[in-house]
């Protein structure tokens, strides 16, 4: 195999690469390396604004703190259990219409098709969907988080693209054979769609375990059943209303030290919310990449 030689030009636009890249890498991991570092520093010095580099007064204390704080475990347990629930759930209702949907022998499937996507362009509106699910029994109810994510049409596109893709001929040699197409489905689609199904997995998740919304609206007379999420939410609200009562000499000792805690919580529910996130993407990255890729739309 003959050598290639590479040029100036292309050395210079490797390097050029290589850099910019690496920028591109320390922007996108600085905030979260900022937001680290602020969790274990010196509270006091966070709250001077002191911290920007480096950690000064290194300590783990604000983490074992998060578990005295009551109401986090049991949002900590409804975020965990609507992200698995939700998740599990939505995968399986995309990849079984997402496959029904590519079947000429299902009545109705392009009228069905057609009716979910235009769910993705037409929208009631907020107040609509309120007194929807008001009358659905869906406020102050766990199930209010789950019910409405279970058919996502993004999902169901990318599922139905990546299907039509296979071979035909494997789905045919089974029918021969006398399976039905639960058992297709079952036997032969669901072990090729692993990649696809992982991909839609990570979207539904990282929809799960970062939506608040749904939260605030739905679960107003239920504190019990607010997310991570929400009482993040709580909490930056209180610390920032607290520090502008601060700014005006307004406060007590025991109110900026109420403050304090309240920023101090805030920054460090961020961090412990986004890792498990960051730890999860990466296993899942492999399937991620290639799922994409072949469920994507192609017109």
């Amino acid at each position: 195999m003959p050598h290639y030689k590479s040029s100036i030009g292309d050395r210079v636009f490797m390097a050029a690469n290589a850099v910019f890249f690496t920028i591109f890498t320390l922007l996108c991991i600085f905030p979260f390396y900022y937001l680290f570092i602020n969790t274990i520093s010196d509270n006091g010095l966070v709250m001077a604004g002191m911290i920007n580099l480096v950690p000064r007064g290194i300590h783990f204390s604000n983490y074992t703190a998060l578990l005295n704080v009551g109401e986090l475990g049991q949002a900590a347990f409804i975020t965990v259990s609507r992200t698995v629930l939700g998740t599990g759930l939505m995968v399986l209702a995309s990849g079984l219409v997402g496959y029904l949907v590519t079947k000429p022998a299902m009545l109705g499937r392009k009228i069905v098709y057609r009716f979910i996507i235009a769910t993705m362009f037409f929208n009631a509106g907020l107040i609509p969907w309120f007194m929807n699910m008001s009358m659905l029994g869906l406020t102050n109810n766990f199930w209010g988080y789950i019910i409405p994510t279970i058919v996502a049409p993004f999902n169901i596109i990318l599922v139905k693209t990546y299907i039509e893709s296979l071979p035909a001929e494997m789905e045919e040699s089974a029918f021969m054979d006398g399976a039905g197409y639960l058992t297709v489905y079952r036997k032969l689609i669901l072990p090729l769609s692993k990649p696809i199904l992982a991909t839609i997995a990570v979207f539904g998740a990282v929809g799960h375990w970062n939506s608040f919304m749904d939260s605030i609206i739905l679960m107003g007379g239920e504190p019990r059943l607010y997310t991570l999420m929400h009482r993040l939410y709580i909490y930056l609200n209180t610390s920032s209303n607290l520090g502008i009562l601060m700014q005006g000499g307004r406060l007590t000792d025991q109110q900026i030290a109420q403050a304090l805690n309240n920023r101090v919580i805030s920054l460090t529910v961020a961090m412990a919310i986004t890792l498990p996130i960051l730890f999860v993407y990466p296993f899942a990255q492999k399937y991620f990449q290639k799922g994409l890729m072949l469920g994507a739309v192609k017109g």
